[in-house]
């Protein structure tokens, strides 16, 4: 697997009334990372407060109107896959976008953390639902689910 130097982006995803609804779209900026830096959101940037990438990976919410063609692809991307992988519930796509404007597909993650510092939560936050708001969804999309249990 290459590494993938670009624009990071994490896409949050909720089932409302059986639909997916795509919460703002989120981009990791790396600020004021050197080339000897790898651009990534690492176990540091994640879990260690008082190190460089901690406090220099942002999560930003607001875009120029030259990335609405990239925003509606990555978009449309989401969808795919949120159907592609018969989700269910809540999920967070994360991608990559490569020099070239292309994106690629790192992961969906069908669990994301809910917690209130993590990013599911601050794009839910962004979309004006707070956490009560966001598992009273899930509780219906489970008992939506045919067998009565999320997925």
């Amino acid at each position: 697997e290459r590494f993938i130097d670009g624009r990071e982006f994490n896409i949050a995803v909720l089932e409302v009334e059986g639909r997916p609804r795509i919460l703002p779209m989120a981009e990791m900026v790396f600020a004021q990372y050197g080339p000897e830096r790898r651009r990534i959101v690492d176990y540091a940037a994640k879990w260690h407060p008082e190190s460089f990438n901690f406090s220099h990976t942002v999560r930003r919410f607001d875009f120029d109107s030259g990335d609405a063609p990239l925003l509606g692809r990555l978009r449309r991307l989401t969808e795919e896959v949120w159907s592609l992988f018969g989700a269910r519930g809540y999920a967070r796509v994360d991608f990559r976008v490569d020099g070239e404007g292309v994106p690629w597909i790192l992961e969906i993650n069908v669990n994301p953390c809910l917690a209130a510092d993590a990013g599911y939560m601050a794009a839910a936050n962004r979309s004006g639902l707070e956490l009560s708001d966001v598992v009273r969804y899930l509780v219906d999309a489970a008992l939506a689910t045919p067998s009565g249990v999320a997925s």
